[in-house]
């Protein structure tokens, strides 16, 4: 285990995951694992098996893969290509602080399982896990089922050291400056009229009844984010995305009628980000940034205002940069113990 007195600590780097290609048998054994957790369903288990299986895959497994298509990389799917490349960057950030912590990514539903990221560290004979979903806000589909995974992958591996699990970041300093960054660097703020929305992923509301503190959670980082950038509370918003079905209430207002709304008015540009993802994908990367983008340009013409690329602004999530993985390491370092240098 631990040489010289010195702990090994396996930095275990958790998200909801991606198809292997963008091809339907893979999206679509993808969607079944994913759509079956009981945190995702929105009924019993016995009859939204048979609604998934027989009437939802079948067409949706197709749609996906053309929009995985759209967005996929010659090195593969970019969620899975940008998160090797988050942790490899970590890990080095970590090192160079004087922390032994070896990362390794994982995914809910999908390659690699949280179960191989285990069999590692028991190779590295870490003395202890700590998890970290990727996650900023928490919500009981994301990282509750993170924490449903892990507990069943330790079970299964006879894992005999601690495993810790990091709630949400959704107001660490790190994280809010990392975000305000990135919105500027886009270019929000150049010009006169510019407007900001901050579109996160929507829940049932059920689930807020049931405790959920999700949609808290994502006003208090608008508001963070939003005060560190001195905006003024008329030029920016909050809305909700990717509604799933029709049969329960969703968070709302949903961004599709925001957008609308926002393109009647015609007096600058509308940036678009997403804080609830750490790293692109095939929601931010199409149903936001392609199809939202589509959909505002249309509402400008219907609207008889100019409608080009310009006027609206995909902010990139904070991916593998610089400052994500500042913002990271400072999430991690209090469980991490004492590294052998003092951080920036």
């Amino acid at each position: 285990m631990a040489l010289h007195g010195k702990e090994k600590v396996g930095v275990l780097l958790v998200n909801t995951g991606t198809p292997s290609a963008p091809e339907p048998k893979a999206v679509k054994r993808y969607l079944a694992q994913f759509l079956m957790d009981k945190h995702i369903a929105p009924m019993t288990r016995f009859i939204w098996w048979f609604i998934l299986h027989f009437a939802i895959l079948p067409k949706r497994s197709v749609a996906s893969a053309e929009k995985y298509r759209r967005i996929w990389t010659p090195e593969g799917s970019p969620l899975l290509v940008t998160h090797k490349a988050l942790a490899a960057a970590l890990e080095a950030r970590l090192e160079s602080e004087g922390f032994d912590a070896p990362v390794r990514i994982a995914m809910s539903y999908g390659e690699p399982p949280i179960k191989k990221a285990l069999r590692d560290f028991c190779e590295l004979e870490c003395d202890r896990i700590v998890v970290l979903p990727l996650y900023p806000q928490t919500a009981h589909s994301t990282t509750l089922s993170v924490k449903d995974g892990v507990a069943r992958a330790v079970r299964r591996a006879h894992w005999k050291g601690d495993t810790t699990v990091v709630e949400g970041y959704a107001e660490h300093p790190s994280y809010i400056r990392a975000l305000a960054a990135s919105i500027e660097h886009a270019g929000f703020g150049r010009q006169p009229g510019d407007r900001l929305v901050f579109s996160f992923h929507s829940i049932p509301l059920v689930d807020i009844e049931d405790g959920d503190t999700y949609e808290l959670q994502t006003g208090s980082t608008s508001l963070h984010v939003a005060d560190e950038l001195g905006l003024d509370r008329k030029t920016w918003t909050i809305s909700y995305h990717c509604r799933f079905d029709n049969a329960r209430t969703w968070l709302s207002p949903f961004t599709k009628d925001t957008l609308a709304r926002l393109a009647e008015v015609d007096d600058g540009r509308t940036f678009i980000v997403c804080p609830g993802f750490s790293v692109d994908c095939l929601e931010t990367r199409f149903d936001v940034e392609i199809e939202f983008g589509d959909l505002y340009r249309e509402s400008l013409r219907a609207a008889g205002h100019p409608a080009d690329d310009s006027r609206f602004v995909y902010v990139p999530c904070l991916n593998r940069s610089r400052a994500h993985v500042r913002a990271l390491c400072d999430v991690l370092r209090p469980y991490l113990g004492e590294g052998e240098r003092h951080h920036e």
